[in-house]
């Protein structure tokens, strides 16, 4: 078996149809029973039954339970964005974006158990952060929203040669075997943050444990590095495919969104929130731009076949 049918086969069981109802089923149970895990820890600790020093919120309301359910359909929702990766570049970015939505709307469960709720809203820090996420929930929302229209207009549609349909062939094959080997990278990268995160709550002076400062990033932090890198692979392998301008300048546009989806994990307050609504939106306006190109490039044909 060569190298190439090892791929596709590969491709085939990580990545099908099946394999996609199946781990949404075992993700979906996995959620149930980290929810009820949650909730049970949560009441040990309140009748003092155990005792674990964390310096988050998570473990002293019932309502930061949702945190934990939420965290495990993320990571199956960065499975789909693997997923659509080879079906379309347009879902797989609107994939990210309702990620990058979702991780906010997770963050608003752990800030509702810790709210002030006291006139001084907007000196208190942690009220601040969940009025920003708030807003952000809600334009981002909508900004996707967008996106999602602009995904859905096709103005032409080409007529390929042989040769354009096998450059198309082989930009597709491209993006399969890096949808497969991004799949064992997905596993890897979510057991290790896992188990350094039980470390982090065990030995939480442990020099490599994950700071619960940071918990909203953790496993997306390091998946975005290396989507990044993917992404810059795919704009390479397009070359092969396209160098119609305007569809560079599309695929360029969605890996600085990436980057700047990136970058906002870095920072924290109402910049991590801007950096991720300014991310969706350049995304949104170079997709705006690029569908206006194919418009263009459509009535051009249109009239020169009419003549």
């Amino acid at each position: 078996m060569n190298l190439s049918n090892l791929f596709e086969n590969l491709y085939r069981r990580l990545l099908s149809e099946k394999t996609k109802e199946r781990s949404e089923q075992i993700i979906l149970w996995i959620a149930l029973a980290s929810f009820i895990l949650h909730l049970l820890i949560i009441e040990l600790i309140n009748f003092d039954i155990i005792s674990i020093n964390e310096p988050s919120n998570l473990l002293k309301d019932p309502i930061a339970a949702i945190y934990t359910p939420f965290s495990f359909i993320l990571v199956y929702e960065v499975y789909l964005l693997i997923y659509y990766l080879p079906k379309s570049t347009s879902t797989y970015i609107s994939k990210q974006y309702e990620i990058i939505a979702l991780i906010i709307i997770r963050r608003l469960f752990k800030d509702l158990s810790g709210l002030s709720l006291t006139p001084d809203w907007f000196n208190v820090k942690n009220d601040l952060q969940f009025t920003y996420d708030l807003l952000a929930s809600v334009l981002l929302f909508y900004l996707i929203y967008l996106f999602q229209i602009q995904r859905t207009k096709i103005y032409r549609t080409d007529n390929h040669n042989n040769k354009q349909n096998s450059s198309i062939k082989k930009f597709i094959n491209a993006k399969k075997w890096i949808a497969t080997s991004l799949v064992p990278v997905l596993l890897i990268i979510a057991i290790y943050s896992f188990f350094n995160w039980c470390s982090g709550i065990i030995q939480p002076h442990e020099p490599n444990a994950i700071s619960f400062k940071n918990i909203n990033n953790i496993f997306f932090e390091q998946f975005f590095n290396i989507l990044i890198i993917a992404d810059v692979i795919l704009l390479l392998f397009s070359f092969f495919h396209t160098d119609e301008f305007h569809k560079v300048i599309r695929n360029s546009g969605f890996i600085i969104s990436t980057i700047l989806i990136r970058i906002s994990f870095s920072v924290s307050g109402i910049i991590n929130n801007l950096l991720i609504v300014s991310a969706i939106l350049f995304g949104l306006s170079i997709f705006f731009i690029h569908n206006q190109f194919e418009k263009r490039l459509s009535t051009e044909i249109e009239e020169s076949n009419e003549i």
